[in-house]
């Protein structure tokens, strides 16, 4: 059995024995990863302190047969983030990163591009100016765009008409979009957008630096109240994290 290595980012670890553990990694080569390290819980070990939740490391292991655990042998420090041990904002926003990514996804389904996204959000998240509600909604907005559930933000989901700057828009986490005026009735589920919250949405989606524009507080709030609700749609369960998050 080959061993085999990536890059990883620590998402869940749970004790499995007196010295052993199982982590839940989400990998750029491989996706999200179930693995055991035996040694684990020892004080020294091939692991030493690499399986922190949230840390990136460079792993080795045995891939197993299909519903078994994988074998980690080796993992090594690579980063870690520690303005997130002193912003307890900024520490709740990368929790519910790896919530998603643990609770959210498939087992070797890789995503190069959302793991690359996650890293330089959990970089980010913590400075000064860095405001943690429009860089989690970048974060969110390519988690979507990778999993093919991208909204809809300038059109209407349900005729394909133009957003028209007048009228009252809303949006349906049911059909994925927004909805003109015309198409609202009977749509259940349905959320109030406003103007600017579609525009910032529609930034966020598009530019890997809209987060940093100073968004007005109220659009901020928008922007994670239609998010969330959005995510806790699809998954069909409420992040638990999804509480904790401000704007």
């Amino acid at each position: 059995m080959a061993a085999e290595k990536a890059l990883a980012l620590v998402l869940r670890t749970t004790d499995w024995s007196e010295t052993s553990r199982i982590a839940t990694l989400w990998t750029r080569e491989f996706g999200k990863v179930r693995v055991l390290a035996k040694g684990g819980r020892r004080l020294r070990s091939n692991f030493e302190s690499a399986l922190d939740l949230l840390t990136v490391c460079s792993i080795v292991l045995l891939r197993k047969s299909s519903g078994s655990l994988d074998l980690l042998t080796e993992a090594q420090v690579v980063q870690r983030f520690p303005r997130l041990r002193h912003d307890l904002p900024a520490l709740y926003a990368g929790y519910y990163i790896a919530e998603l990514l643990a609770d959210w996804t498939e087992d070797y389904d890789p995503h190069p591009v959302l793991f690359e996204e996650a890293r330089a959000t959990l970089e980010s998240l913590g400075a000064a100016d860095v405001a943690v509600g429009p860089r989690l909604a970048r974060f969110e907005l390519v988690l979507l765009r990778e999993f093919g559930y991208s909204p809809v933000w300038d059109a209407c989901v349900a005729c394909s008409a133009p957003v028209a700057d007048e009228g009252v828009l809303a949006f349906s986490p049911a059909a994925g979009g927004i909805m003109c005026p015309a198409c609202q009735p009977g749509q259940r589920g349905r959320l109030p957008l406003s103007e600017p919250a579609r525009r910032a949405l529609q930034a966020l989606a598009q530019s890997g630096d809209a987060w940093r524009r100073p968004w007005q507080p109220e659009v901020r709030a928008e922007v994670r109240r239609l998010l969330g609700q959005y995510i806790t749609y699809l998954m069909g369960k409420r992040p638990r994290l999804l509480p904790y998050l401000g704007s």
